[in-house]
């Protein structure tokens, strides 16, 4: 399903050509739009349109949060959803195959036969419903589109590969944490093999990647970063009460956001929190929804620590920054799930740097890539104890808290800010769409 340049290095016929002062139109494909949970890929779409790229997103799923972030309104590019089950719209399907049988039979094709070869290997539902999905997409691509851009390596890819496949045109991808872990082996080769270039979010996602691919220069990483601009100058935390836990008037908060699923660790952090000495005041606000919220409240429940919890829920950005503000320390404690699913870099933790809050997290996947261990922040193995050690240092130093706090801002702004990473984006996809 390969669908780059004819051997004359020219495009291939029907594949549309770009004059070099018209804007590049890109078709993005995500699994769902808009997400809370995704504000990383708003922040680059927002990014990309303040370039002057023409944008169009195509959704797999419609929203389910009854929430949106302020970030997603400044976005102006149209959003179509294609069918989230076949089922629900099967005349818009039969029209797609038929505007294809019509329009582009050999693609059609040639690509039915490759979507069949990956469903000998994987016989589920989900594969019907990708290679339906892409029908629809590349029936109504608009003509002048000359490249898909895909969000994560496993379900969008998919789609993304068949339609661009169908319509003889480029497509790339943006891989980012569960997409690289848990996506089989054989189908990563394959897509590496066929996109024009991959895109990641953390080095040792890069490095998984590239030693994977046939051309590891087409894989690039490219941190996501953060936008400052969006985000208020971080409070004086000098001026606030050294809260240290010592009295209940001295609490200290904990704030941690994340959704409640495996991968965030939020079990252990529950063990450890109970672990803590009885003399030690504090609270936690946790902020995000997800499939393990009933049974991480029961455990809360069991270990005594319902009183201390502030469950929020999913809450808009604005939100969360104002909780950032508020907080005395942040913790995530991410680990690998039974099924290989892991965090990349969280953007969350950059967004805690920004406010010059103090982070605990766990030496998981890229997170040592921006928290130095004592220096930035501090690291644990993941386990209850260690995680409840390094609470209680934190808890009652407020002087670590502020050093750790200030160390990790500045290296935001040193290395992870948004611009470097947008750059090199852009160009990737100006030349992929040449």
């Amino acid at each position: 399903m390969n669908s780059r340049l004819g051997k004359d290095g020219h495009p291939p016929s029907g594949v549309p050509t770009r004059s070099p002062f018209s804007p590049l139109k890109i078709a993005v494909v995500v699994k769902g739009y808009p997400r809370l949970s995704e504000t990383f890929i708003a922040q680059e779409l927002l990014a990309l349109q303040q370039r002057g790229i023409e944008l169009a997103i195509w959704s797999l799923r419609h929203p389910t949060d009854s929430r949106r972030h302020a970030l997603h309104d400044r976005i102006t590019a149209p959003v179509h959803y294609l069918p989230e089950y076949l089922r629900d719209e099967p005349g818009r399907v039969l029209r797609a195959l038929g505007h294809l049988i019509l329009r582009h039979p050999a693609g059609l094709l040639r690509t039915a036969a490759g979507w069949l070869r990956d469903l000998n290997r994987d016989r589920t539902a989900n594969r019907g419903r990708r290679f339906g999905q892409a029908l629809v997409l590349a029936a109504e691509l608009p003509a002048d589109v000359p490249f898909l851009y895909t969000h994560f390596l496993h379900t969008p890819a998919s789609v993304g590969r068949y339609a661009a496949s169908i319509r003889g045109i480029g497509w790339g991808f943006s891989a980012h944490a569960k997409d690289i872990w848990t996506t089989p082996e054989w189908e990563k080769r394959e897509k590496l093999a066929d996109a024009r270039f991959g895109a990641t979010c953390t080095a040792v996602g890069a490095a998984h990647l590239r030693g994977l691919a046939a051309d590891p220069n087409r894989i690039d990483l490219v941190y996501h970063g953060l936008d400052l601009s969006r985000f208020p100058a971080p409070p004086d935390r000098t001026d606030a009460p050294a809260r240290d836990g010592s009295t209940p008037t001295l609490a200290v908060e904990i704030l941690s956001v994340g959704r409640l699923v495996e991968k965030k660790g939020y079990d252990r952090l529950l063990d450890a929190l109970a672990t803590l000495p009885d003399g030690l005041h504090w609270r936690l606000v946790h902020i995000g929804s997800g499939d393990l919220k009933q049974s991480l409240r029961a455990q809360a429940e069991r270990l005594g620590l319902s009183d201390r919890i502030d469950w929020r829920g999913a809450q808009d950005q604005a939100t969360v920054i104002q909780a950032l503000r508020q907080a005395d320390l942040f913790v995530l404690t991410s680990v690998v799930a039974g099924d290989g699913d892991r965090d990349g870099l969280p953007n969350v933790l950059m967004e805690a740097a920004s406010q010059r809050l103090a982070i605990l997290s766990t030496a998981v996947s890229a997170i040592p890539e921006f928290i130095t261990d004592g220096t930035h922040g501090l690291l644990t193995d993941g386990t209850p104890p260690a995680i409840a050690s390094a609470l209680e240092r934190l808890a009652t130093d407020p002087a670590l808290r502020l050093r750790l706090g200030w160390a990790a801002h500045d290296r935001l702004r040193a290395e992870f800010g948004m611009t470097a990473g947008i750059d090199r984006l852009v160009r990737r996809l100006e030349e992929a769409a040449a």
